[in-house]
């Protein structure tokens, strides 16, 4: 049993669900959450909650929230945490309502950690619009960790952020900050180094903003449509925030300001229906049947659009949910188009990206303007395809000069004469002259041109090359990759079949159902774009007719592509793969895989378990 889930889990991991977050396409590029120091904000209901990590050199500055048992004296002679907090909120971290009121800090928690490692892939790298060095995170990991709230009373309609300042008004140390109203991140990561003043809409925190045009978020709208077109399959996923349709639908939630726990489900499947209803689809002309893929909660993240995996009371304000519908097509659509229909008073002009293999393409649809229309414009491009692999047609060929392949022949009939008379009791010696005639054109043509291909017999099979053996099991694989491209079930069992045999096509086929359940519940249907083999060393099978176990070591490079984002992940594969030659054709009848390692982004490798 462990052996066939090991089988199972190689050949599904990336190919069905990938269930595992992933980072998102869009890369912040300021470099901010790599600053020494890292401030996250809050505006809640009653108070600013103020995350801070200091960077270990700038603790001078923020000297008021060290804690006495971490220096030296023990704080002997120092003022009270009361009276620190009151000079921090008045002369290093300040929050200043519109008023001018300056509003107080609590020390919640403070302690030494090590800093959150916020990747940045382009840190050391130079910036393509600023042309600057994006900056690298301190070597030294070392922080004071520290939670502050600043409490207020009533709703402010704009707080100014007023970090330490020189006395010039200048910030003193580098910070990096990311605000939130509620659960909406109003930026992305930006440099605080100077006053910001934040605009605050308490009835929709989704379009709260600061009035410096540089402080933004990278995902500013709040109702977006995606068109994925691709072979066999078009998916429209769109993503609506809650408040939003409550204007074209009732919720039927039992309060206005949260949607509860046990009210998540059925919200889901609600908003579902309700869009497999709207914004109609045509496919080359035709209106095809709309499959409900998955309706997900979602969050807007610095890094782009992420799954609420864990239940949790949500906000009306805040919540958005994403719905992808999905179409069956019978190859490449020509035409693809959507015709929109739901708008808000505030959203008169949505978002519209079409991606294809080529890549996406983004627009917007307006109340004038409501049909976003993908054209096949896609040159030289070949379907994917699953193919028998013939025997014939990997076990290489001979060439042989046209001069010798003609003396071949003749011998031939001559040696059944040479024969016959043998028989008869009647001499042989013209047919064999004439043989020996042949034999000695046969050789000396063999240095000459032309050549004709004749292909290698199967019987003489066991002289298969590594490089033989490498294209052999990159075509396989790339089968059985490509069959999990299908959505039909009948569909991936057949393309399977085409390249694995035995009891191993069966145990793929009832895996893949059980990975498509997982699959509605939220997963991602990942497609793999390539099979690179690095080695491949057949042996051949004694117990076999036309039989090799092939040790093989092979990197597949998949992506998953949903509500505006490219996933990609790579995996470096060891296994020994047995094919073997049934009905004339290669298919692989066993499996034995002796490690699977993850590559991420970063290049970082995760190894998984060896059989």
């Amino acid at each position: 049993m462990p052996g066939l889930l090991l089988k199972l889990r190689f050949l599904l991991y990336l190919s069905i669900t990938w269930l595992a977050p992933a980072s998102a396409d869009w890369i912040n590029l300021t470099g901010a959450e790599t600053s020494p120091n890292i401030a996250e904000i809050y505006v809640l209901d009653d108070h600013v909650k103020l995350v801070l990590e200091v960077y270990v050199g700038d603790l001078e500055v923020f000297h008021d929230l060290v804690p006495d048992e971490l220096l030296k004296d023990g704080g002997a002679g120092r003022p009270g945490v009361e009276e620190r907090m009151r000079h921090f909120a008045a002369e290093r971290f300040r929050f200043v309502t519109g008023d001018g009121r300056n509003l107080p800090a609590e020390l919640i928690l403070a302690e030494p950690r090590r800093r959150i490692d916020r990747k940045s892939p382009f840190a050391g790298m130079i910036n393509p619009y600023t042309r600057q060095r994006v900056p690298e995170a301190p070597t030294d990991k070392r922080v004071l960790y520290a939670e502050i709230h600043y409490p207020f009373e009533g709703r402010p309609e704009e707080l100014t952020l007023i970090p330490p300042l020189d006395a010039e008004g200048r910030a003193l140390v580098s910070i990096g900050f990311i605000a939130y109203h509620k659960a909406v991140p109003v930026i992305d990561f930006r440099y605080l180094g100077a006053p910001a003043r934040l605009e605050l809409d308490w009835e929709d925190p989704w379009y709260s903003k600061f009035d410096n045009p540089n402080l933004k978020r990278h995902h500013k709208s709040a109702l977006m449509s995606y068109l994925y077109v691709e072979p066999y399959e078009v998916r429209h996923e769109i993503l609506t925030r809650v408040k939003d349709l409550e204007e074209w639908m009732d919720l039927g939630l039992e309060s206005d300001e949260y949607i509860e726990i046990d009210e998540l489900d059925s919200l889901k499947q609600r908003v579902g229906e309700f869009l497999l209803t709207k914004n109609p689809v045509q496919i080359d002309g035709e209106a095809l049947k709309p499959i409900l893929d998955r309706t997900n909660f979602v969050k807007v993240s610095i890094t782009g659009i992420q799954l609420i995996e864990k239940p949790q009371r949500l906000e009306i304000s805040t919540a958005i949910i994403g719905v992808i519908i999905t179409y069956l097509t019978g190859g490449m659509p020509q035409e693809v188009s959507v015709d929109w229909e739901l708008f808000t008073e505030q959203v008169q002009q949505v978002p519209a990206t079409a991606t294809d293999p080529a890549g996406p393409l983004l627009t917007y649809v307006t109340p004038d303007d409501n049909v976003h229309t993908w054209t096949n414009y896609l040159k030289n491009y070949e379907i994917p395809t699953v193919r028998q692999v013939d025997v014939a047609d990997t076990l290489g060929e001979y060439r042989i000069p046209v001069g010798t392949l003609i003396c071949l022949l003749a011998i031939l009939p001559l040696g059944w004469v040479v024969g016959k008379r043998r028989r008869a009791g009647k001499t042989v010696v013209g047919p064999g002259v004439l043989i020996l005639f042949l034999i000695s054109g046969a050789l000396v043509s063999w240095s000459y041109l032309p050549r004709v291909s004749i292909a290698r017999p199967a019987v003489m099979a066991g002289m298969l090359s590594e490089e033989q053996a490498g294209v052999l099991l990159q075509a396989l694989l790339k089968n059985v990759y490509r069959a999990f491209d299908f959505r039909e079930e009948a569909d991936v069992y057949d393309k399977l079949s085409l390249s694995v045999s035995g009891d191993l096509l069966a145990d793929i086929y009832l895996q893949n159902r059980k990975s498509f359940a997982v699959q509605k519940a939220g997963g991602a249907q990942a497609k793999i774009k390539a099979v690179d083999i690095l080695a491949a060393a057949p042996a051949r099978r004694d117990d076999r007719p036309l039989a090799y176990d092939i040790r093989g070591n092979w990197k597949a490079m998949g992506t998953v592509g949903h509500w505006g984002h490219v996933h990609m992940r790579t995996n470096l594969y060891d296994a020994i793969v047995t094919v073997e030659a049934v009905d004339d054709n290669w298919k692989i009848t066993g499996l034995e895989l002796l490690e699977e390692t993850r590559i991420d982004a970063g290049g970082r490798q995760e190894s998984g378990p060896k059989q």
